[in-house]
């Protein structure tokens, strides 16, 4: 879990406790206000569960590629084809 997800649901909860306070109180401001913050956290939420699935495919990915032998000079390929052919 990222911290898009963390801040976004934190401003979720925040939102909704304005919004239903305003509620409570009769003050629509308060109310709008709560809904604004509601629906930043719920989308910033969202966000970072997608930035979450996709280093999670991106990791699926990398785990799932062959180690790449790496090759330090020029002796080292002349002896890797000598041991192939």
């Amino acid at each position: 879990m990222n911290k898009d997800r963390v801040k976004g649901k934190v401003k979720d909860v925040a939102g909704r406790i304005e919004r239903q306070a305003g509620e409570w109180t009769g003050d629509p401001k308060k109310q709008v206000e709560g809904s604004a913050k509601q629906v930043e956290g719920k989308v910033q939420n969202a966000w970072g569960k997608s930035k979450d699935a996709a280093n999670k495919a991106t990791d699926d990915t990398r785990a799932s590629k062959p180690p790449q032998r790496e090759i330090e000079s020029d002796e080292s390929v002349e002896e890797a084809r000598r041991s192939r052919g």
